[in-house]
Parts: C-alpha cells; structure tokens; sequence
C-alpha cells in the first residue's frame, strides 16, 4: 500500500532491476519491531568504521523507518537466508529535484557479499529516483548521498555504482565554558548595533508563532539561494523535517532582526538542535544558520553563534557543533575557526544523477 502522498513504489521488485543476491537472500520492507536494533546496530558500525566512533541510537534510525515518515520517505533491507538484515537502504524526498539515500551494510560479512548488498541497494535507490523524479515532472531526478572521508571501501561502491564526488564538508565542534553562559545579555533576546537577536515567539509550550516560523524559513531559503546544491523545500517540507530530528526544540530557533530602520527587517536566523550523549555533559548543533546578503557585514553571523554558545552554556553543555562546506564562497570557515571551532572529522556528497525517462 502506498502511503497517501508518498512518491515512492512501496515494492521492491517494481523498482529492481539487479537481483544479484545469493540464493535464499531476498530484498523486503523493513519491519520496525524486528529490524530496529539490528539496523541500530548497523548504523552505529558504519559511523565507528568511517570516523572511529558512534553516535546514533535508535531515535536517529526511527526518523528514517518509523510510519510517522512513509510519506516522504522507503526503506527496504536485504536479508540473509535467516532473516536477519545485512544492509539497509533508506531514501527520502527531500525536495523537489533532491532526493537523499542512506546505504548502510554490514562491515562482517565477506567482501563479495557487501559489494552485491550493496549494488543491489544503489539499483533499488535508482528506481526509487525513477519514480519520484517522474511524479514531480522532472526529467532527472538527483540521489544525494554521503560518505565519511576515511571510508575508502564505501567511496569505491559508490563510485562503482555511477556516483561522483561533489563537495567535502568539514564537521567542527567547539567547547563550551560555563562562563560563557554571560556572552550574551540573555539568549532569549538581546541587541547589538541595531540587529536584534531573539528566540521565535511561543506561547507557553505551544507551537511558535507562524509568522516568525515563515520568517526563519524564507531567511533561510534566501541566504542558501546561491550556494552548493540548493534546491526550494517548501514551508511544510521544511518544518516537517526539522521536527523529526530526534534533538529539535522550539527554543532553539532564533531570529535576527534590522531595527534601526521603520520597523524590524529579518536579517538571519539560526536553527539548532540538542545534541544527548551515551555518557557526560550534552551539547548543541546548529544545523542552519544563514543572513540575507543585504546584512552581511553587521556580525549578524557572529551574533548568531553568540546566542547558540551562551544558550548552550547556560543549559550546561560542554560543545556546540556545526558543518561547514570546506568550499564555502562565503569563508564561513573562517569565522568559525576564529570563534574556537576545531574540524573533527570529514564527510563527503555523492551525487547521481538518474533519468526519469
């Protein structure tokens, strides 16, 4: 059954064209009961292979399976003979024109084995580009995908299966002191120079006010207008997404405003999330921040980062994280660095473009 509004073919054989897998193997739908500590368990040994440790737990795979998600996302996993999942392959329609896939397949098995999981998933990962480019009119339909940098083994079945590398993207953390809980007056609002720095409205613990949600949203569609990759995702697409992120808070949506003219003018805004750990002090990931290019210039940018930071120290984190485009026109990377952040790790896009035709 296709879930209403979904894009995607929910059968695997209707999307197919390798079946390369051993005899008894098949490829089906996942089974969240079943699969989720299995694919839990996947995910968390592809990220210790590609960067040398784990981050993601169970709530980071439901965003991606769960039923909450059948309308922009599919999932299917390849089973052994036993039943039990080898590798995964989740993709999701993103926007219109860019359409994500994770593939994750068990580093144990033997090398034959991997590289036919693994072809068999990018072949199903075609067919679903297939489908959802055609049902949005385009004649191609782009998968985007990642690797860790380190991950050489995973590089060479996505460049086997037609997939070029297109961007590197440094992931930077920066430590967080208590004291710099002061950096700002108050992270829920303050002023500098005539920009305005202040959380979206909200009412108790209701949702935001609609207007500052639009305003955050058309900043951010403004300010990535120009940059690497960016395809328009509507309002609704946008705000659905944010909200699976299993770290999301309302109160850590922040608006910058112009207020030294007739009335305030939306200038940034910052989106981030609660980073949990396994073990100590949380911390803070900005997952978006972005200032229309008519206020660049006035430490909007900066004052952003100040609010995340003092937000983050005075909830008593111990880091703030980012992702910046090692290739950024903007020399973000430049500021980041002069404000503390370190590069940890590096990850890398893939892109394939697939016909609809």
């Amino acid at each position: 059954m296709i879930p209403e509004g979904s894009r995607f073919e929910p059968d695997p054989d209707l999307v197919l064209d390798d079946h390369s897998l051993p005899e008894g193997w098949e490829v089906t739908a996942v089974e969240v009961e079943r699969d989720l500590e299995r694919l839990t368990a996947l995910l968390r040994r592809h990220e210790d292979f590609g960067r040398g440790w784990a981050s993601s737990g169970p709530e980071d795979v439901l965003v991606e399976i769960s039923p909450r998600g059948e309308r922009m996302r599919a999932n299917v996993v390849v089973r052994d003979p036993g039943g039990t999942a080898q590798a995964w392959g989740s993709v999701h329609d993103r926007a219109a024109g860019r359409m994500m896939f994770v593939l994750v397949v068990d580093r144990d098995m033997e090398a034959t084995l991997r590289r036919r999981c693994a072809r068999v998933l990018c072949d199903w990962a075609d067919g679903q580009a297939r489908e959802v480019g055609a049902a949005r009119g385009l004649e191609v339909q782009q998968i985007d995908t990642g690797a860790f940098a380190d991950d050489e083994r995973f590089r060479k079945w996505l460049s086997g299966a037609g997939y070029d590398h297109v961007r590197t993207w440094w992931q930077m953390s920066r430590p967080v002191q208590p004291e710099e809980a002061s950096l700002v007056a108050d992270p829920a609002l303050w002023e500098d120079r005539g920009v305005r720095f202040r959380r979206v409205t909200r009412e108790g613990e209701g949702l935001p006010d609609e207007d500052d949600l639009h305003a955050v949203h058309d900043v951010l569609e403004g300010a990535f207008a120009d940059h690497f990759n960016s395809h328009e995702e509507t309002f609704e697409e946008f705000v659905h997404r944010l909200r699976e992120d299993p770290g999301h808070r309302w109160d850590h949506w922040w608006l910058a405003e112009l207020v030294d003219g007739d009335a305030p003018e939306p200038a940034g805004a910052v989106v981030a999330t609660h980073l949990a750990s396994d073990d100590g002090p949380d911390g803070s990931y900005v997952s978006y921040i972005g200032v229309l290019e008519n206020a660049r210039g006035r430490g909007v940018a900066t004052g952003l980062l100040r609010t995340v930071i003092a937000d983050a120290a005075g909830r008593g984190r111990n880091r703030v994280g980012l992702e910046v485009d090692a290739d950024s026109p903007t020399g973000a990377d430049g500021l980041y660095t002069s404000m503390g952040w370190v590069t940890q790790y590096v990850t890398e896009s893939w892109h394939r473009d697939v016909p609809t035709g």
